[in-house]
Formats: structure tokens, sequence, C-alpha cells
């Protein structure tokens, strides 16, 4: 009875198995000693579950599957020949191919009928055994340095049909092509869709480019390391880049609770207005030329500000902080100190005011000759300072301001009205050019 019993188990069990073996959309069977599941022209939209554990051929070609999830083929780990041409396929999550050791063949994106843009570059980590791959008629513009470096049996290999844009973020694939020994069929239709200059060229042909990767480094105004920031301040904080192809720049800002991004694309227009929202430019004003203008320093905007630059070649950044010194009823205008100085990595040391007790005899003899002449002297520079006082008020409206006609008050005693925008550098020059700051 017992052995009974267990024989109905196991043709129980055996039942069972057989039926989730093969998903109904699918056709299994044993073919010269091999397992194939024929998943083909089944409009599928993903890969379908329930597979059998030992199939070695798994055919998904010409359905609708936009999405190779992570976990797909976790269960199909003997597959040595996965076809998935003809598909619209767009996006390989990652790990998608790890749990696939066995793999030899893999006919992924055959063809047209794909649309895969981006190819992970842990793609094929783990597939040392792969020795057929074609990722040919795609939307890929680009592939990672590295993407195949651990495809050590790879024997042939497609890419032809892609719109790959020929930057410097390419030019390995140009001297991988010239040199490896896979077979790599249709190169003359291996060709650049961009940039434009470039465009229907052989990405083999493809002349070498002067990459330089990015760098990055902070200005600022007023001098942030020998000055007081006071409530009411205007601060200017220019992300200053350079590399090749010229790098987007995004600033981060940590200010209390308060986080903030501006990413500046490279390829994005200047028309000197800010890009930043009506969100944000209440509290601050950022440019397509990097720079980054806080109107009126208060607490809110007492924090860390970073900004970083990236192209094909890498990333760079650059920090400050921004620390609030208080409220002062007459503070000196912030934006009349005009000694930029660069981040704390690249700053000059600021010159040294020798004091009283460091001069020499003669110099304290030459100094005291020039208090007497100043005392002597004293009702024509309170004159004087009336009229430079003006001076500077009266340079303002002069001054053209490209980046937004929009004006704010300073919040000190000299409060003119300055323009918002890039050029208050240059306007705050030339303030400085007719303002002579008061003795104390």
């Amino acid at each position: 009875m017992a052995l009974r019993l267990l024989q109905l188990v196991v043709l129980w069990t055996t039942l069972v198995g057989t039926a989730r073996a093969c998903p109904e959309q699918c056709n299994c069977l044993d073919k010269y000693g091999l397992q194939f599941a024929d998943c083909a022209y089944k409009d599928l939209l993903l890969v379908p579950v329930g597979l059998p554990l030992n199939v070695t051929t798994l055919s998904l070609s010409a359905n609708k599957i936009k999405l190779l999830k992570a976990k797909s083929f976790v269960n199909v780990t003997q597959v040595s020949s996965l076809w998935l041409a003809h598909n619209e396929i767009v996006t390989i999550e990652t790990n998608t191919l790890a749990p696939l050791v066995q793999l030899r063949n893999l006919d992924l994106l055959k063809m047209n009928n794909n649309e895969l843009f981006h190819l992970p570059k842990d793609a094929f980590s783990t597939l040392k055994d792969l020795r057929s791959l074609r990722i040919n008629n795609n939307k890929l513009t680009t592939i990672a340095a590295g993407t195949f470096d651990a495809l050590t049996s790879m024997s042939h290999l497609q890419i032809f049909t892609n719109p790959f844009t020929c930057s410097c973020n390419l030019e390995w694939v140009r001297d991988w092509v010239a040199n490896t020994k896979i077979s790599i069929p249709d190169q003359n239709q291996i060709l650049c869709a961009a940039p434009e200059d470039l465009k229907g060229i052989m990405v083999t042909k493809m002349p070498k480019l002067d990459c330089k990767p990015p760098t990055a480094i902070i200005t600022y105004q007023p001098n942030i390391e020998n000055t007081e920031i006071y409530e009411g301040f205007m601060v200017i904080l220019n992300c200053e880049t350079k590399g090749n192809p010229k790098p987007d720049i995004t600033w981060e800002v940590n200010a209390g609770s308060q986080k903030f991004q501006f990413t500046i694309p490279s390829a994005m227009e200047d028309n000197g207005e800010p890009i930043n929202d009506k969100a944000t430019n209440s509290q601050f004003l950022v440019f397509q030329n990097g720079t980054l203008i806080i109107p009126r320093m208060s607490k809110k905007e007492d924090g860390n500000y970073s900004c970083s630059a990236a192209n094909d070649l890498g990333k760079a950044e650059s920090s400050v902080k921004l620390t609030l010194a208080g409220t002062q009823k007459h503070a000196t205008n912030s934006m009349l100190d005009t000694t930029g100085a660069k981040s704390p990595a690249a700053t000059k040391p600021s010159e040294k005011h020798a004091e009283p007790s460091e001069l020499g005899e003669g110099e304290a003899e030459e100094e005291e000759g020039e208090e007497e002449e100043e005392a002597a002297d004293g009702e024509d520079v309170d004159a004087e300072r009336e009229i430079e006082g003006s001076a500077a008020t009266e340079s303002i409206p002069g001054s053209s301001c490209k980046t937004n006609p929009e004006e704010f008050e300073m919040g000190s005693e000299y409060s003119d009205r300055l323009p918002l925008g890039a050029e208050a550098v240059n306007i705050s020059e030339e303030i400085n050019g007719n303002y002579k700051q008061p003795s104390r």
C-alpha cells in the first residue's frame, strides 16, 4: 500500500512538473538529445515563466518583448542558445543575462524591430563562453568601453546599422574593431549618425579627436575666505569648467533642510536668462555659463554648494561652503569687494596688510606724515566721498544687462539697485572704480 502511494506521488509530481515545464504559449520538445523551447511568433510581451529547467535552446524571436527583466532567466541556467531577434526590446536590466553561464550563441536583438538604445557595460560580464553576439539594427548611439572584455570565447560580433554618435566615447570602438581578431562583418555599415560633420563616415575611419577630461573650479565674489557674509549680501558663484567634449554642468545645493539640483546641458542655447524656474529663482539665479547667484543671502542659503562637470571622459567636482555671519545694520555692500578668489584648492594667499608695529623706523615716519596730511585735508575728503558716492550710483543705469531686465535691492546702506544676472560681476567692478570705502 505504501509503495503504491509512493508511485502515485511520483506520478503526480511528474505530471505537475511536466505541466509547468512548458508555458502554454510555447512548444517544448527533445531534439537531438537537447531540450528545445520554441516560443517564437506568440506576441509575447515578457519572457514566459515556467520554462523547462533543463532547456538548452530557447527561441523568443518575433515577439513584442520590450523589457528583459533581471530575473527572466534565473531558472533556465542550462541555456546555451538564446534567440531574441525581431522584438521591440528597449531595456535590458542589470544582471539579466548573468545566470546564463552556459550561453554560447546569443542571437541578441538581431536585425531590426528592436529599439535598444543603451547596453549596460556589464551585460555580458559572466558570459565567458559566448561565441556569437548580434546587436545590429538597433538604436545604440554608443557602446561603453570594456563591454566585450569578458567575452574571451567570442568569434563573431555584429554591430552594424546602429546610429552611433562618433564622439570621444566611441574612439575605443574604432581602435578595437581595427585590431581585434573577432569576425565583425559589414564594417561599411558601422557608421556615424552624429555629429553632423561626421555623419555617414565609417566608425573605423573616424578621425582622432582632441579629447580632454573635464575640470571644474568654483570662483566667487565676494572673496569668502576673508569676507564675512551678512544677511542681505549678494553672493556670486561661478563654476569654471574645461574639457572636450564641452562638459555638462550640475550645481548641487545643500542648505539646511533644503536640497536643490540645477543641471546645465552643454548643448543648451545661452539666451542670457536664468535656467531655473520660478520655484527657486527667488533664492537662486542659475545661468547657462555656470554662474549661480544668490541675490540676498539669508540663513536659508547657508550651506554647501558644489558644481560638477561631466563629459564622455569622466567627471570633476568642486565645492565651497557659505556661512552666514549674522546681521549687520550698516553692512558694507558685499558686491563692492571684487577680490575674486578661487576655491580653496587653488586659492592664492591674500595680500597681508602690515600693522604699525611691523613697520621700520623710516616707514613709521612716512606713515606719520601721511596721517598728518590726511587730517589737514579732512574736509576735502568728506566732499570727495559725496561726489564719488554719487558717481557710483550714476554708473549703474549706464551698465547694460543682457541676462535679466529684472532688478533687486541690495540689503546694505549702499543699497543701489543692481540688475540681476551674470553681468552683475562686471557692474560691481564698475562701481568699485568710482567708490572708495570710508576709513574706519
